[in-house]
């Protein structure tokens, strides 16, 4: 067992004779994020039944902890029984086959240490970190190492250095709209470690709900929440939860505005008399905080003293966002205060608010953020912006020397593939031309966030999930990652991953068209299912249904991926056919579309036994004539005579047709037959 009892440094320094690789190249080991620096070495290490890990130097309990999880992850994957149940100081580094050093406990704070160098030989595996965080983020990145031969289970030799890029990776949870039972909470926590996030954004007030136990306002939560919320008891336990793992947990109350379900209990502190009862459709509402009322800032200084107090992290989020101010114009008293104040409109008046707020939070020793609409010349620069509504915002915003995070453009609750959150990048490469060195510092990083009109507890982890390892590669890997291909295959395999911790965006999926073929055969639903996708951003509201918080979210829209992984490989073929004619491509095209042809057929009969499926049926029917469409046209292709003029015509209209969402489903190749039929129409040569 050489090389144990000598420096990790000297290990690496021997390890720069190999051939190093670039991160890019490093990406097709299946890593996610992508580390800083990656060398690849001759040789594997192969796990065997006697594989231990021993810790070096006692970084305090987390650790022990997080390497034993990663113990049973690691015999789970692979059936070997290993000798370990737990990782304890017991095992002695000089005889274990990994061993980790950590310098000492992190702080789960902004800005801690989170780097680490992994080594691994043929003979053992070397973690090294500054702290235990860093140390937690390079075991995941062994998991993600593991491979197999004809031999058995091994770990690549090589060398990785790695530390994010940006200090501030979250993931935001609005469980104020629908309600997230803590087990969803718990899942996405460890799938968030898995892949290097680090800050977990609770969205606990809403117009459709208040989710926290108040022991000091109990009838907010009494009244205001339907019975669905977290008990204190309950949030120690997620933030103990999230902190084993490396997470900072903070929360959102949303004020002044989105703030129906606290004046269910306390109408006295609305801008319009009452009374109030809780929402139950979504969108933008009247009902605001009245900010030129003593006791709104008296009932806040002993709401925020007691959650400031439940939640430690020292940020705090109060929202700020699309406060319409209906209620303030329609406000006698309140007008007249803003005339005696000189205060010009609503955006001032709630400037005051917010930084009446921001006394109270400073107070507590809180750091507060809020939606980009909180930015005002008079919002003091300890504030932090946080940015839904464009770049140009997060960079003025930073310009003006406010530190600044970026949620605009990972708002996966739209629907958008992960390809456009992948490119979005709240520092893109060219950013020197548009802010100096020190504003670049005041940009934190980024925030998926998940909003939760249209999910629930059933389907929300596969809306969050694997588009989510997209953005957390974005936020932790070089700007220079940007292969989106690469990335496809990587989320692919993280996705499978993520299983092993209980993630359910797969199992769920795969119950809900159950349900909705009634226990009958799901094998023609699931190939339409392969080809359709939700309407994107918030298209589902003005499609003829009108959703409230009891609506069903059982129909096919909400069985359906966020991401048709087989309508994009059909869409990827079909533009390479194109380009290079080549047969192998076209016989792959052809065999998919007579499955298109074929499966309306097959789909029919089990419509006519769960109605539920009614309204996609002109989707089926579209996915038939699309199949013989492109046939038609990859024959005329093949065999080199144009399509005539009036064919031609005929199909165009059925493509166009096509594109005609049902059930706020829309087929999601229909470009690509698009494309075919002009190609095959051009006149030939």
């Amino acid at each position: 067992m050489v090389l144990r009892r000598h420096c990790l440094a000297l290990a690496i320094l021997f390890s720069l004779i190999s051939f190093p690789v670039s991160a890019e190249q490093g990406t097709s080991l299946s890593l996610l994020p992508v580390p800083r620096s990656v060398t690849m070495k001759e040789g594997r290490f192969r796990l065997t039944p006697s594989f231990t890990i021993a810790i070096k130097r006692d970084a305090g309990p987390r650790l022990y902890n997080a390497a034993s999880r990663v113990l049973r992850r690691l015999s789970g994957r692979t059936g070997l029984f290993f000798p370990q149940d737990y990782v304890t100081g017991e095992i002695f580094p000089d005889t274990a086959s990994c061993v980790v050093t950590a310098g000492r406990k992190g702080d789960v704070v902004l800005g801690e240490d989170e780097s680490y160098t992994l080594l691994v030989t043929p003979k053992v595996v070397l973690l090294e970190s500054k702290t235990d965080l860093g140390a937690i983020h390079g075991l995941e990145t062994m998991l993600q190492l593991l491979n197999v031969d004809d031999e058995g289970y091994y770990l690549p030799a090589i060398v990785i250095q790695d530390a994010p890029r940006f200090p501030w990776r979250g993931l935001m949870m609005d469980v104020a709209r629908h309600f997230m039972p803590i087990d969803v909470i718990k899942r996405n926590l460890d799938a968030m470690a898995a892949v290097k996030m680090n800050v977990f954004h609770w969205h606990l007030s809403e117009d459709q709900g208040f989710r926290i136990e108040s022991k000091v306002f109990p009838e907010l939560n009494k009244l205001g929440s339907d019975g669905m919320f977290y008990t204190q008891d309950q949030v120690r336990d997620i933030l103990a939860y999230a902190e084993e793992r490396g997470i900072r947990v903070y929360p959102e109350f949303d004020i002044p505005g989105h703030s129906t379900s606290w004046f269910v209990s306390h109408p006295e502190l609305a801008s319009a008399p009452g009374p109030y009862t809780i929402e139950r459709h979504w969108g933008v509402f009247d009902p605001t905080f009245d900010p030129t009322k003593e006791a709104t800032y008296e009932f806040f200084d002993k709401f925020l003293a007691e959650m400031t107090a439940l939640f430690p992290d020292p940020y705090f989020h109060i929202g700020g966002d699309e406060n319409n101010g209906k209620q303030w114009k329609a406000n006698p008293a309140i007008q007249a205060y803003m005339k005696q104040h000189n205060i010009p409109d609503g955006h001032a008046l709630q400037a005051m608010f917010n930084k009446r707020i921001l006394a109270m939070l400073t107070k507590y020793d809180k750091h507060m953020i809020g939606w980009d609409e909180i930015l005002h010349p008079d919002l003091p620069k300890e504030s932090i912006i946080h940015s839904w509504r464009g770049q140009k915002g997060l960079f003025d915003a930073a310009r003006k020397g406010y530190q600044t995070i970026l949620s605009n453009g990972y708002y996966i609750d739209l629907i958008q593939p992960a390809e456009f959150h992948y490119l979005n990048d709240p520092l893109p490469v060219d950013s020197l031309k548009v802010l100096s060195e020190n504003e670049q510092k005041r940009i934190l990083g980024g925030e998926a966030t998940s909003w939760a009109e249209l999910v629930t507890w059933e389907n929300v982890d596969s809306r969050i999930w694997p588009r989510t390892s997209a953005i957390a590669e974005r936020l932790w890997s070089s700007a220079e990652v940007r292969d989106v291909e690469d990335m496809y295959r990587r989320i692919a395999d993280e996705s499978f991953r993520l299983e092993e911790l209980g993630l359910t965006h797969r199992k769920n999926h795969d119950m809900m068209v159950r349900r909705l073929v009634n226990n009958g055969s799901v094998t023609a639903l699931k190939t339409l299912l392969q080809y359709i996708e939700p309407v994107k951003i918030y298209a589902r509201h003005s499609q003829g249904v009108s959703y409230t918080s009891s609506s069903p979210y059982t129909r096919v829209v909400d069985a359906a991926l966020p991401e048709a992984m087989a309508a994009r490989h059909f869409r990827i073929i079909v533009k390479e056919y194109l380009s290079t004619k080549e047969t192998t491509l076209a016989d792959e095209i052809a065999g998919i579309c007579n499955t298109w042809k074929q499966n309306h057929s097959l789909l029919l009969p089990t419509i006519r036994k769960s109605p539920v499926l009614k309204e996609i049926e002109p989707l089926s029917s579209n996915l038939e004539v699309l199949g013989s469409v492109a046939t038609d046209a990859l024959e005329h292709l093949r065999g080199g005579a144009s399509l005539s003029a009036e064919t031609a015509l005929r199909y165009r209209v059925a493509v166009e047709l096509a594109k005609k969402p049902y059930g706020q489903t829309q087929l999601m190749m229909v470009d690509a037959v698009a494309d075919l039929l002009t190609a095959a129409a051009a006149p030939k040569k």
